[in-house]
C-alpha cells in the first residue's frame, strides 16, 4: 500500500493505492495520527487506487474518524469504487462517513 499526502483548500488529502489490510493498515493509522497531531482536523482519504481494504482498513477509519470527533474534525472519503465500495456498503460503514464520487466534489462539500 502506498499513502501520498498533500494539502488542498486547507485540507489534508491522504492518496491510498494498493490494498489495506492487517499488514499495511497500521501504516495509514499512522499517516493519519500523525496529521492529526501536527493539526490537522480535515481529512480527506482518496481511495480511487485502493484495491482492496479488510476490517482491519476498517477499524482505522473508525478510529481515525473518532479522534476527530472530538476535535470538530471529520474524515471524508472519496473516490471508492469496486470492492472497496462493495465491503464499505457491506459492512454499514457507508452511512457512518462523508462520502463522495470525486475529490473535488469532496473538497466542494460544506461541513
Amino acid at each position: 500500500m502506498d499513502v501520498s499526502i498533500s494539502t488542498q483548500e486547507g485540507r489534508a488529502i491522504l492518496r491510498v493505492a494498493g490494498r489495506m489490510d492487517a499488514t499495511t493498515a497500521p501504516q495509514f493509522e499512522r499517516e493519519c495520527a500523525a496529521l492529526i497531531e501536527s493539526g490537522e482536523r480535515h481529512l480527506v482519504a482518496e481511495l480511487s487506487d485502493l484495491e482492496y481494504i479488510s476490517s482491519a482498513g476498517l477499524r482505522i477509519f473508525l478510529a481515525t474518524a473518532k479522534k476527530l470527533k472530538p476535535l470538530e474534525g471529520e474524515i471524508r472519503i472519496c473516490g471508492m469504487s469496486g470492492l472497496v465500495r462493495e465491503v464499505f456498503s457491506l459492512s454499514g460503514f457507508i452511512s457512518l462517513f462523508a462520502i463522495y464520487p470525486s475529490l473535488d466534489e469532496a473538497l466542494a462539500a460544506r461541513p
